[in-house]
């Protein structure tokens, strides 16, 4: 669902089709000679046609914390495929923008309720040893809805005038399937646990991981949960000091993980591509190109991810990043002026290195920001401290879906340079404060992560002595 409204929305934005029916001043500009080659798609009302399901994505993600808490992952999961086949419903018939941001929003509410379920629900079922790649499956399924947008963009473009609406009408069958999986699926046992079904808990964790010996884990997610009880208000719960650090880390996961400038480029790539001179079916097939290297890309992260650890991928994909934004950026700026196209080599040279920038991304930063928010949190405030993970993944996916056409209009190549020197903050960032976190179970991190960082203990001291007394009433 989420992979492939990526990859479809770029896509639509570069139809002749749509943009007569709902930007006409746009499709006029991308026709007309004396535009700039920057600011041909240059349109806050297009730019909000993307990034509005985003924005509401922000505000389902605190409704769907409280589903989780209340309700489980699964319903919530359910719920989060009725949204998105509403709003799908919505956008293949539209006859005008106000039905079209409609459906963009439900198909937000969405997005924000899936991603704050599934990522949870799998670091929760997972055992510890495969947690990290069993986590990263979930972007690796983005990555491919991805793919198979930039490949359904790529043949509807073709099919006057209606192709438009087959690209968006097919949202509707990863929706369904998510909705007729999770009625197949299990409840996790951490949520049964945590609404008071320790028997069905015990009995599920026994079927998940195959064995009747699990008394130790069992009793571990028990006694966990009675502690996240004690905690009535868990978003409050989020400001004291020794819940800082899970906090801080999973919301700068997520602003350097937009700062990459990845979406600008998943979103806009068919737009993009335009830009340096391709025509509208080159663009798109380019767009495929580069959505076949990101799907390859996070298998590498599913493989590599338990073995050489979290830091060392991001690290990697930082230098990777860096050094491709750059030249693309030098490419640009020597090469793609106002009224001009690429040379064929030029241009080649750019989709390379838009590959080797997407692979860097893939296996790391992609589905790493993911992962690492959804494993750091304690049950008291994971599903609270998650909210804020994907609230902020979507307010700055928001912000650059709405800004970046208007930012490459205005910054022209320069942009490419803006986001190569946040990737210079991200490489220090993960450098000096992120811990690794390969191989702990969830509920150990305070104790053999947290309290063991150079610069995160310093936090972990206060309330100490209040959670020991919990714990020894719990224990009475």
């Amino acid at each position: 669902m989420f992979g492939y409204d990526i990859g479809i929305s770029g896509g639509v934005t570069s139809m002749d089709d749509f943009l007569n029916k709902f930007f006409h001043g746009v499709y006029v500009r991308k026709h007309e000679a004396k535009e700039s080659n920057y600011c041909k798609y240059n349109n806050q009302g297009l730019q909000l046609f993307t990034s509005s399901l985003y924005l509401a994505a922000i505000v389902a993600s605190f409704f769907a914390s409280k589903a989780c808490s209340k309700y489980g992952r699964k319903l919530t999961m359910q719920a989060a495929s009725v949204f998105f086949l509403i709003g799908v419903v919505l956008n293949t018939a539209a006859v005008s923008l106000p039905m079209l941001i409609i459906g963009r929003i439900l198909l937000g509410f969405g997005v924000g309720f899936a991603n704050q379920a599934v990522p949870l629900f799998l670091s929760e079922m997972a055992p510890v040893r495969i947690r990290g790649a069993l986590n990263i499956l979930f972007q690796l399924q983005v990555t491919i809805g991805i793919f198979i947008a930039n490949i359904v963009n790529y043949f509807t473009s073709d099919l006057h005038p209606w192709g438009w609406r087959l690209s968006l009408g097919l949202a509707g069958v990863p929706a369904l399937i998510l909705f007729l999986g999770s009625l197949l699926i299990t409840e996790t046992p951490t949520s049964l646990i945590e609404r008071n079904e320790e028997e069905k808990g015990l009995q599920v964790l026994r079927k998940i991981r195959g064995t009747d010996n699990v008394t130790a884990e069992f009793q571990q997610l028990v006694n966990a949960s009675e502690v996240a009880r004690q905690v009535k208000h868990p978003f409050r719960n989020l400001k004291k000091r020794n819940n800082r650090p899970q906090l801080i880390i999973a919301i700068l996961m997520q602003v350097f993980q937009q700062f990459t400038g990845i979406n600008a480029i998943m979103f806009y790539a068919p737009v993009l591509f335009q830009t340096m001179g391709f025509k509208n079916n080159a663009s798109l097939l380019s767009s495929v190109i580069t959505g076949l290297v990101n799907v390859c890309s996070t298998i590498v992260s599913v493989v590599f991810v338990d073995k050489i650890g979290r830091k060392k991928l991001l690290i990697e994909a930082c230098g990777q990043m860096l050094i491709a934004q750059t030249i693309i950026g030098g490419i640009l700026t020597a090469n793609l002026h106002d009224s001009n196209t690429l040379v064929k080599n030029m241009a080649v040279a750019v989709v390379v290195m838009v590959c080797l920038f997407v692979s860097g991304f893939a296996w790391s930063w992609g589905p790493l920001g993911w992962l690492i928010p959804s494993e750091t949190f304690p049950l008291e405030t994971r599903t609270a401290g998650y909210a804020f993970a994907v609230s902020s993944n979507m307010l700055f996916t928001f912000l650059i879906a709405q800004a970046f056409l208007s930012m490459l209009c205005q910054m022209k190549s320069g942009i490419f340079f803006f986001f190569a020197a946040w990737i210079v903050v991200m490489t220090l960032f993960v450098v000096f404060l992120l811990p690794e976190t390969k191989g702990i179970p969830i509920d150990e991190m305070s104790e053999r992560v947290w309290k063991q960082h150079w610069f995160w203990k310093r936090f972990m001291a206060e309330d100490e002595c209040e959670l020991s007394k919990m714990e020894k009433g719990i224990a009475a």
